[in-house]
This record gives C-alpha cells, sequence and structure tokens, in this order.
C-alpha cells in the first residue's frame, strides 16, 4: 500500500514536524500515533519517517532513509488574474502538472476589482498548491508569487526560454517553439497566459521589447485556465 505523503512545516538533519491544520488532521482525523510510518517531505527531500509525538498542534516525526522522488518542471508560470474560481482551478492543476513557480499577473484588461483583491487571495492560492503538492505526491510546492504588474514581472524575468501565447499568431506552435530551443530539466523556461479579452497592444510590445516568443496553441479560443494547462501539458514533454 501507497503510504500518505505530507510536506513538513519544519525539520531539522535528523527531524521533521507538521503543526497547525496539518497537525489537526493527523492527531484527530487519523488519530496518529508514536511508531506510525509516513512518506515526509522534509527541505525538499522526501524520506520515510516514523512519528515520535503526537499533539493536536504537533506531529514531530524522526527521518529515516532518503526515497527517490521526482523535481518539478523547470517552468514559470505568468499568468494574468482571471475570475478566482476559474483561477483557483487552473493554479490546482498546474501544481499536480509540476509546475516550479507561478507569478499572478496584473494585466490592463485584469478586472479591476480582481486586481484589488488579488494580494489577499494569495495566500489562499498557496494553501491549494500545498494540498495539491500533498495529492499529486509532489516533493516540492510551486512558489506563488505575490500579484505582479506585467511590466515589473517581465523586467525581472531571467529564464532563457520565454513563451508568449498569443491570439496574434498563426503559425508558430508551442510545440515548435520549444523544439527549436530544445529546453531541458536544466533550462528554465517561462510561459505567459494573458486575461480574458487578452493582451492590449502596449502589453504586447512590451514582450516584444523583453524578447519573447509568440506562439499558438491552435485554431481554437480558450478560456485562459484551459490554455495554462493545455501548455503546461505540452511543455512538459520536453522539459526532459
Amino acid at each position: 500500500m501507497t503510504r500518505r505523503r505530507w510536506i513538513a512545516d519544519a525539520w531539522t538533519a535528523t527531524t521533521a514536524s507538521l503543526t497547525g491544520d496539518q497537525a489537526a488532521h493527523l492527531a484527530r482525523v487519523l488519530r496518529a500515533e508514536p511508531g506510525q510510518i509516513y512518506d515526509i517531505v522534509s527541505n525538499g527531500f522526501l524520506h520515510r519517517a516514523e512519528i515520535l509525538t503526537v499533539s493536536d498542534n504537533e506531529v514531530l516525526f524522526t527521518l529515516h532513509e532518503e526515497l527517490s522522488s521526482d523535481a518539478a518542471l523547470p517552468l514559470h508560470l505568468l499568468l494574468a488574474v482571471f475570475k478566482f474560481d476559474h483561477m483557483e482551478w487552473a493554479i490546482e492543476k498546474a501544481t499536480e502538472l509540476g509546475i516550479a513557480k507561478i507569478t499572478p499577473i496584473l494585466a490592463r484588461r485584469t478586472e479591476k476589482h480582481l486586481a484589488q483583491s488579488a494580494l489577499k487571495r494569495a495566500e489562499r492560492w498557496r494553501r491549494i498548491t500545498l494540498e495539491a503538492s500533498k495529492q499529486s505526491r509532489r516533493t516540492t510546492i510551486p512558489e506563488i508569487a505575490d500579484p505582479t504588474p506585467l511590466k515589473s514581472a517581465l523586467e525581472n524575468e531571467n529564464s532563457p526560454t520565454r513563451i508568449l501565447l498569443s491570439e496574434t499568431e498563426q503559425t508558430l506552435t508551442l510545440t515548435a517553439a520549444l523544439k527549436a530551443t530544445t529546453p531541458s530539466r536544466e533550462t528554465d523556461t517561462a510561459l505567459a497566459i494573458g486575461p480574458e479579452g487578452g493582451w492590449t497592444p502596449e502589453e504586447m510590445s512590451l514582450f516584444t521589447t523583453h524578447q519573447w516568443q509568440p506562439v499558438t496553441l491552435g485554431p481554437r479560443i480558450l478560456r485562459a485556465e484551459t490554455a495554462a494547462i493545455a501548455a503546461i501539458a505540452i511543455a512538459s514533454t520536453h522539459l526532459i
């Protein structure tokens, strides 16, 4: 039987602990006891671990042998903020697919009330990535950056491969662009997906200035969350 996996809230070289909601769930719902064995992700490494002590506030483990695990995809998703329920679904599924980082982007066509609420929402997005990481048995939790204006995000993006999903691009596909750049797990790739209504001409000019490659996913118009998942799935086949 596959052991349940947890992601530690704190750790030392030989121990790891769950606190807060994770500890409460393990103690109250699962009735954890000392001596039980679980898989624990501690400081980015997966270990077999044994429970030492249990309380509603903390479950302490001793770490045993390190186990093999998959690394995150070296993929940074710049995702323009859109309707929160749809965006949360996209963040959850992107986490399950192995994304390394997501930056919520405040674009010109991001609805005003969503842009104003995005910073407060970021903590919820981080909780979603934690739960999705545990569910999909990841050893890392994707980084969720604070919502960032597009101009600042592009100025600070250092990935050597920068791909822009664009409704104006008709011929160059994402697959063709990735094959041309030959990315790998040692080469970071950034992928930008716009808001409902698309990027403005001024934003497209910013992407051009910062040397982003426009690509298409095909002739159909996709919702942002659909485009995000499709693009990550395609990119993952090239990030080997």
